[in-house]
């Protein structure tokens, strides 16, 4: 049986591909995935420090006992819908700005961590 992506097999030069040679395209992959994983790692150092100040500052003690800690808690899923929905109808820097929007959210969302844990219990879980 044939393996239809087997290079030896179809007679495509597996150097080269669609006119690019795989050097190029390795290059450009990992460029792109970089800096995914940093915007990634950005959100979420971005969230645990939103979440550290809000819970330090003794507002979120304040407000997570009032009826106002549901818009805080369904505030991410609410993000998270509207670039889901708006994916194809939004700009980059739209979509760009809900993500830092999303993880200030996020981060004040996830405060309570720091209400209930101690920073040694929560260290000792992250690493």
């Amino acid at each position: 049986m044939q393996n239809q992506y087997d290079p030896r097999t179809t007679g495509v030069n597996p150097t080269v591909s669609v006119g690019v040679p795989r050097a190029a395209r390795d290059a450009g992959l990992r460029s792109y995935m970089l800096s995914v994983y940093n915007y990634m790692a950005s959100g979420v150092l971005l969230t645990g420090i939103v979440a550290l100040l809000f819970a330090n500052s003794g507002l979120a003690a304040q407000v997570l006992v009032t009826p106002l800690r549901w818009l805080i808690i369904l505030a991410p899923l609410g993000f998270v819908m509207a670039m889901s929905f708006g994916l194809n109808r939004m700009s980059t820097a739209t979509l760009q700005g809900l993500f830092w929007a999303f993880a200030v959210a996020m981060g004040l969302s996830m405060s309570s961590i720091f209400l209930v844990y101690t920073g040694v219990s929560i260290a000792r879980s992250a690493g």
